[in-house]
């Protein structure tokens, strides 16, 4: 396997696919951030919450969390006891042109679609996982002909056993000690579905029945992030797809509520590590 410490846990995924097998007595993780991939995390042992949108689940030893591009999320780590998992970064475009018909992928649209992102495989289930996530560290250990291509189809196999345990597995709706409160629930939905509208915090705050004080500190304590931080990512989440998809740069900020380009580009670097021009260019050459 290749050295982990060049990858980011952020940003853009310079392979089709990355496997990661880790186990640290880390911290928290960094505060909440996104991914331009889609991501799995298997717990293998330890203690970790992880908030994802505005849910907090707590794990259990191979629990399967399922985690969309662009969905906005934390770990929260016990360092009391070693933390060890297997994250795996994901490509969709790379799986969506491999095997169109297959929809390897399809889990995460299922699972951010019902909001339920944490899942837990039957016995049976949970021995395939791990023959499969022990066949594929035993291939990457190898350096002999066709290596590649066996992890290649190993890769294939561990998806289509997690689209399965997606599907039959027990469905994990319950959340750790941080509870979500509806009206910040509420506040999140009609954000997410009018990021190119002009959103007042004010004005959410009172859909929501809440003084503009009281909603600014409840959406702080519930998502970490304050209402405007969370409102920027977005939009720059949204004007990224945007320029992935060929829409010219200008455009997709003003688009996405950025009255000042210059503004925009330099939130966007912040954000992303690249300008919008370098996001155009990599997309177009991928």
């Amino acid at each position: 396997m290749k050295n982990t410490e060049s990858f980011s846990r952020e940003g853009y995924l310079r392979e089709n696919y990355h496997f990661f097998h880790l186990r640290d007595t880390a911290g928290q993780e960094r505060d909440f951030h996104f991914h331009e991939f889609d991501k799995v995390v298997i717990l293998l042992s330890g203690r970790v919450d992880y908030a994802v949108e505005d849910a907090t689940y707590t794990l259990k030893p191979w629990d399967v969390l399922l985690v969309k591009h662009h969905t906005i999320h934390k770990a929260l780590i016990d360092q009391t006891e070693p933390y060890e998992r297997v994250i795996i970064y994901l490509d969709r475009n790379y799986f969506d042109q491999l095997m169109p018909q297959a929809g390897l992928l399809k889990c995460f649209d299922a699972a951010d679609q019902r909001q339920q992102y944490l899942f837990t495989p039957a016995m049976e289930q949970r021995k395939e996982l791990e023959s499969t996530l022990n066949a594929y560290e035993q291939a990457a250990a190898k350096t002999e002909f066709g290596t590649q291509a066996m992890l290649d189809s190993i890769m294939i196999q561990l998806l289509i056993r997690i689209n399965r345990i997606s599907i039959s597995g027990l469905v994990r709706t319950e959340k750790g000690e941080v509870q979500t409160d509806s009206r910040i629930a509420a506040a999140l939905s009609y954000i997410n579905e009018n990021l190119t509208l002009k959103l007042d915090v004010g004005e959410i705050a009172e859909r929501v029945f809440l003084s503009r004080y009281h909603f600014m500190r409840l959406f702080k304590t519930q998502t970490g992030t304050t209402v405007h931080a969370y409102i920027r990512q977005k939009r720059l989440l949204y004007a990224s797809r945007l320029i992935r998809e060929g829409m010219p740069a200008a455009e997709a900020a003003s688009k996405c509520g950025f009255a000042d380009y210059s503004g925009f580009h330099r939130a966007f670097r912040d954000c992303f590590g690249i300008s919008p021009g370098q996001l155009k260019s990599q997309s177009h050459a991928k």
